[in-house]
């Protein structure tokens, strides 16, 4: 016999974020109680009632300047660990919009930069799980280029942030000694290493094993 949810309780009713109860039954047929948080807004939008992997979020790497060698960053104070942390641009996805869409939304309210997105195979597009232990939230990642001037401008009144155009240099002292999202981190170190021309390397499918 496999685990198994036996009934979910919403028990919070917020805009952006609630938490639920899963009632479960593990291998040997113990009960127990599971908390996750989700952006779902109500038990038939969770992904295990849908069995579908529909994007919560979209999250932004992209490069900035003539010489592409700077990458945008967001050191944002966050607060559950009451501290600065470096992430990329983040934020949901509004009903309609397309990945590109949201991730230009995104990038012009967070640092007032515009964005031109790259076309790559959708399994770099894929909506991939953040934090699956704790949230069924699942983000996809938009890839290209910059550019404009940088402005808080479209900031809301809780988001507490400056943009960061990060050269090498920077992102490897970065990696060394500030606090970093594991996703920013990874695309950091792929920024960091790159050895053409091309900061998008890892996206060309003739890289791949076929």
């Amino acid at each position: 016999m496999g685990s198994r949810i036996l009934s979910v309780e919403k028990t919070t009713d917020n805009r952006f974020l609630n938490m639920y109860n899963l009632h479960h039954e593990n291998k040997v047929g113990r009960k127990g109680l599971y908390h996750m948080a989700s952006r779902g807004k109500n038990i038939e939008n969770l992904k295990l009632s849908t069995r579908k992997n529909t994007p919560d979020g979209v999250i932004i790497y992209s490069i900035y300047g003539e010489k592409r060698d700077r990458m945008v960053l967001v050191r944002q104070y966050r607060i559950t660990i009451d501290d600065y942390i470096y992430e990329l641009p983040a934020g949901l996805i509004d009903e309609g919009e397309t990945f590109a869409q949201a991730g230009a939304r995104e990038l012009k309210e967070e640092t007032g930069l515009d964005f031109e997105p790259l076309q790559v195979d959708e399994m770099y597009h894929k909506a991939f799980f953040t934090t699956i232990g704790m949230t069924d939230e699942s983000c996809a990642t938009v890839y290209g280029y910059a550019s404009g001037t940088v402005s808080r401008d479209g900031l809301e009144e809780n988001e507490q942030l400056e943009v960061v155009l990060a050269d090498r240099a920077e992102v490897k002292r970065i990696l060394k000694e500030e606090n970093v999202s594991m996703n920013c981190g990874y695309l950091m170190m792929h920024f960091l290493h790159h050895t053409d021309e091309d900061p998008f390397y890892f996206l060309k499918e003739d890289r791949g094993t076929p």
